[in-house]
């Protein structure tokens, strides 16, 4: 299947198959693909929950309550779930950090490629931070182009999935201590196998028409 096939075969899916279970080689495969997921500056704002475990769930799960309590099951019978967290600041041991990783994967040639992209990277930062006070905002746009990618990466592997921004990420939050460790709830993610009962898996796509969409010069 080529990569425009599972994008026009993808859906958000609405009701897992709890028997349904992904393969070690499916997860690892998704945390590759949250790794490698592009992002402005390589600034890789992010962190990532796996639960695999019924327990695991179960905590996330909790989030779900009133207006929310749809997604519950969503959660407790898919396979497993993600939890996109975004950092709520980017601070200069941060961006030493990344100046580190790179070096040390052999992106920095010598002293002056650092410093140049050192600069390159703070001047971003500080722009979103002290000009236009926006940096969390940014930040999750950063947390949103990897969802994009885990999103069609689970397609061409197989995977069902369904992107949710319905549950209280306070409750999520206080429940592994997130702000505690710098970050912030953004978007759930149940992975798995979609249950024969799923309505929407038997629905055809809606999208614009090309002629709408599109300016070509």
């Amino acid at each position: 299947m080529s990569i425009v096939q599972s994008a026009k075969s993808r859906y958000s899916t609405k009701a897992f198959d709890p028997a349904g279970r992904l393969s070690l080689e499916q997860i690892e495969a998704i945390k590759e693909l949250l790794r490698f997921s592009p992002s402005s500056v390589n600034s890789q704002p992010w962190h990532f929950m796996i639960a695999g475990s019924p327990e695991g769930k179960a905590r996330i799960a909790k989030a779900m309550q009133g207006d929310y309590i749809y997604n519950s099951d969503k959660v407790l019978n898919s396979s497993h779930v993600l939890v996109f967290c975004t950092k709520v600041d980017i601070d200069d041991h941060y961006l030493n950090l990344l100046l580190e990783n790179e070096e040390r994967d052999g992106r920095i040639a010598n002293d002056q490629a650092k410093q140049g992209q050192h600069k390159v990277r703070s001047y971003y930062v500080d722009m979103h931070r002290s000009e236009l006070k926006d940096v969390q905002h940014w930040m999750e746009k950063q947390v949103y182009l990897n969802l994009g990618t885990v999103l069609l990466g689970a397609s061409t592997l197989g995977i069902d999935a369904v992107p949710m921004e319905g549950f209280d990420s306070e409750i999520l939050d206080k429940e592994f201590g997130l702000k505690e460790k710098g970050y912030t709830s953004s978007v759930v993610v149940p992975l798995g196998v979609r249950s024969e009962e799923d309505f929407n898996a038997k629905l055809p796509k809606s999208r614009h028409e090309a002629e709408y969409l599109f300016s070509e010069f």
